[in-house]
């Protein structure tokens, strides 16, 4: 079930960043992909600035979709370079 849980997760912060970022999802499975990717990035960024990452499934959405947001910025300026 955690595993569900994981990918719907990915799913939703996927979605979150790229409607935040690019004003359009990238597909169900791109989506998931770039969630999981930004949730363990977002999760080693705030335990950079010291933040506790842990509190429950919207903290994990917020998280995951912050680091999905600094993914995709990261991969935008890549692709413009």
């Amino acid at each position: 079930m955690s595993f569900l849980w994981f990918l719907l997760v990915g799913l939703v912060a996927g979605w979150l960043a790229g409607t935040l970022v690019k004003g359009g999802g990238f597909g169900i499975l791109r989506n998931i992909v770039i969630g999981i990717i930004g949730a363990m990035l977002g999760g080693f960024l705030f335990d950079l600035l010291g933040v506790n990452s842990g509190g429950g499934i919207i903290w994990s959405i917020v998280v995951a979709t912050i680091g999905a947001v600094v993914l995709l910025v990261i991969v935008r300026a890549l692709k413009k370079a």
